[in-house]
């Protein structure tokens, strides 16, 4: 296998169950990252972005609902989260799940060729978007600075991303180191230049 291509990563509980899908994948040729909880899920996704999540709702510590919400924010809706449940079948739990973000709510047994399948797409579609990033920066960030440079402010993006104004300060208070500026105005000079933002889209003055 090719340990450069994204990955999946298995978020469950139940070890045999992350064990199935390892080898289920493994026999296709796709990697795979696993989490037995919610804060293992979200450390390993800030060491390597997955290419796609399947996520169970119910983890120790934190619900799936949470991890979900937290990827979000971090990953913007590039990143594919499929929930895969067998305790949360109602469809009201179908409802909240698609609510909090995620593209997909599948009940457990999944056919393994359907999942399969789902798994190609939701590879295929991570490569597509993540080509509208800017290197070192994640697909939010890259959101959040592209806004940013169209003139928004601080509240504007965030009803925009559907995230609160301080998410929107800390991701900006990221974007900066990683670009190697030291204020708003030369980050958005960086994402002119690096073609992030289309010249004439510029809604207003940016902010110092």
């Amino acid at each position: 296998m090719d340990a450069g291509r994204e990955a999946i990563m298995i978020v469950d509980d139940d070890a045999g169950y992350r064990f199935a899908m390892r080898e289920l994948f493994g026999r296709v040729g796709l990697r795979t990252l696993e989490a037995s909880t919610g804060l293992e899920a979200l450390a390993s996704a800030r060491r390597e972005r997955p290419g796609g999540v399947l996520l169970d709702v119910h983890l120790p510590g934190m619900t799936g609902y949470e991890v979900c919400r937290e990827l979000r924010d971090a990953y913007g809706d590039a990143l594919p989260i499929v929930f895969v449940t067998g305790r949360r079948v109602e469809a009201a739990d179908r409802i909240a799940g698609l609510y909090v973000g995620a593209d997909d709510y599948l009940i457990k047994p999944v056919n393994s060729d359907e999942l399969i399948a789902r798994v190609r797409r939701m590879l295929a579609r991570s490569r597509a978007d993540s080509s509208t990033c800017l290197p070192g920066l994640t697909n939010r960030e890259s959101e959040v600075l592209r806004l940013l440079a169209e003139g928004l402010d601080q509240e504007a993006i965030a009803h925009s991303l559907v995230i609160s104004p301080n998410t929107v300060a800390t991701h900006i208070q990221r974007i900066l180191p990683k670009l190697g500026v030291r204020n708003r105005t030369q980050a958005v000079v960086h994402a002119y230049r690096e073609g992030l933002v289309e010249h004439g889209r510029k809604a207003g003055r940016p902010l110092a």
